[in-house]
């Protein structure tokens, strides 16, 4: 497999992801995996944009994304992006191997508790998250590939 970083970022493809991540780690494609964004033609149109050149893009529904996982190994130097961990744990459910779960931005809004300076959950993303972790998933919450990471079990109460 050649996954070489699987992210929860609730902006997707952003600066941060072109600059410290892609790069950094020279992927060749990126698959976004969001049920929300993958049924909007202008979301792909934006995330085509801000993909850095060269770089493939593969914009999936959960479901959808199981089912081509299943089938398809995966070649390429990848980043896998998610927005929530409820997808995540849909894909590993589905099968979808993960040993490392980078969480980078998730925005806070009314209804979510803080659990870092950069990451807010509801409470069933926060159950999702400990599901995760209990299947023996390595969650960080890290925002650059420079930074140190932070376990976020450390931070589930």
């Amino acid at each position: 497999m050649a996954v070489e970083l699987v992210r929860i970022d609730d902006r997707l493809i952003h600066g941060q992801v072109a600059t410290s991540w892609i790069r950094t780690l020279s992927m060749e494609q990126v698959i976004v995996v969001s049920d929300v964004n993958a049924g909007d033609p202008l979301q792909k149109k934006i995330l085509n944009m801000a993909a850095p050149d060269g770089i493939k893009l593969h914009l999936f529904a959960t479901d959808e994304f199981i089912e081509i996982y299943s089938s398809n190994p995966i070649k390429r130097k990848t980043m896998l992006i998610y927005t929530n961990p409820i997808e995540v744990l849909r894909c590993l459910k589905g099968g979808v191997k993960i040993d490392l779960l980078n969480v980078g931005g998730m925005k806070f809004t009314h209804g979510k508790e803080r659990l870092s300076k950069s990451v807010s959950v509801t409470s069933e993303e926060k159950e999702a998250f400990k599901e995760i972790i209990e299947m023996g998933v390595d969650v960080e919450i890290r925002m650059l590939s420079n930074e140190k990471p932070t376990k976020l079990a450390s931070l589930l109460t």
